[in-house]
């Protein structure tokens, strides 16, 4: 597999694109992440900022504090990547009724086709 094409499933993955763009806002520690997100697992999360920090584009900061802190942000690689995700994400948001109503007709002419199929 090529190279770009294993970050770029990173970026676009489902928990890949969510932390994205929630860091876009601001650093978070990992519980505020989490929450921020939203129903994803504290391992598939843990697994995501790992690749992200890997892939150089989520930089982790862990203080020698008790209880100990840590907080993720983005790298400047990291933001030029939120960006152009975030801008998918929001025409995705943006363009919802036509995907919506593309989906109703597909449903509709599936339906049609198997009732005209079983009848023959």
């Amino acid at each position: 597999m090529c190279p770009y094409r294993l970050v770029l499933e990173h970026v676009t993955s489902r928990w890949g694109v969510l932390v994205l763009i929630v860091l876009l806002e601001r650093p978070y520690r990992f519980s505020e992440l989490r929450r921020a997100i939203g129903r994803v697992s504290e391992k598939m999360l843990t697994q995501t900022l790992q690749t992200l920090e890997r892939d150089g584009l989520v930089h982790r900061d862990a203080r020698p504090v008790i209880p100990p802190r840590v907080d993720y942000s983005l790298t400047d690689l990291g933001r030029e990547a939120a960006d152009q995700v975030k801008t998918l994400a929001s025409w995705t948001e943006e363009r919802m009724d036509a995907v919506l109503e593309a989906r109703q007709a597909y449903d509709e002419a599936k339906a049609r086709q198997a009732n005209s199929e079983a009848r023959a």
